[in-house]
């Protein structure tokens, strides 16, 4: 096993201090912002260390190498972009901080999924469909490391997925824009122009994630291991118990406590380096 650690400015002695502690055989440096620690244990009190240095890890397999996956699936809002889509169209109405407060909970896994999506879209009702258009030209970025990772995972042939408890308006964007093989969300029901408060069609909640997952990766007559799934909260959890590597971008506690890398500092760009 292999301790890979990120971080724009990592000092020696940390990974001197990380390389004793781990039982470490050797150090040696991937990129200027990347080092393994070859032969690392797993070790309590290594989350505590990185978080203290300001720097991002994770335990690989030695020999693990990014082609050796084959399916990648990522959530949308704060994963693969900067923003929740659902806040920014509040904010159209000036309900940003009522819709906010209940994404929160529900990311936090306070409150159900399900509950939250109802209750958010019910207070955008009668609110002019453009503004949807409006937040995708005026607020919405990909975060850090996006474009960079989609463009390395579809180069190795794997096939992306962008499954989102958000909505159909975005991800079909981003799906043209980036590539991805499939985008799933929901759909926010429209009539003359105007929003009506309602979703249609199957709800994608927690589960409807991993099934999504579960539902592709065997179509690919994939293993569980073959298969790398990103997200930021508790409307994750069940997809990342579906997949062999979870990666958990700037995450909310409880989902960072099921991942096997928590990139707080770094790009997603740097699941390139976990396997270089």
């Amino acid at each position: 096993m292999n301790l890979v650690v990120l971080g724009a400015d990592i000092e020696t002695p940390v990974l001197k201090q990380l390389a004793r502690h781990c039982g470490a055989q050797t150090i040696e440096q991937i990129d200027p912002a990347a080092f393994r620690l070859v032969g690392a244990q797993r070790r309590e009190g290594v989350a505590a260390l990185c978080d203290a240095a300001g720097i991002d890890y994770a335990f690989v397999p030695a020999g693990r190498r990014l082609a050796d996956f084959r399916l990648f699936v990522t959530d949308m809002d704060s994963t693969l972009i900067d923003i929740e889509c659902i806040d920014e169209i509040a904010g159209q109405c000036g309900k940003k901080a009522e819709v906010a407060e209940i994404t929160e909970a529900a990311m936090r896994g306070e409150i159900d999924f399900r509950q939250s999506l109802t209750r958010r879209v019910a207070l955008l009702e009668g609110l002019d469909a453009e503004a949807l258009d409006t937040v995708y030209r005026e607020r919405l970025r990909l975060n850090p490391g996006a474009r960079a990772l989609l463009t390395a995972l579809k180069a190795l042939g794997i096939t992306t997925v962008l499954v989102s408890g958000g909505f159909t308006y975005f991800t079909e964007r981003l799906k043209a824009e980036l590539g991805f093989d499939h985008a799933y969300a929901n759909t926010l029901e429209r009539i003359d122009g105007k929003l009506t408060g309602k979703v249609t069609g199957a709800v994608v909640d927690a589960q409807a994630k991993a099934d999504h997952l579960t539902r592709i990766r065997q179509q690919l007559d994939l293993p569980a291991d073959q298969v790398i799934a990103a997200g930021d909260g508790a409307n994750d959890l069940p997809m990342f118990r579906a997949a062999g590597f979870r990666v958990a971008f700037k995450a909310k506690p409880v989902l960072r406590a099921q991942a096997d890398c928590s990139l707080n500092h770094s790009g997603l760009d740097a699941v390139l380096k976990l396997f270089a």
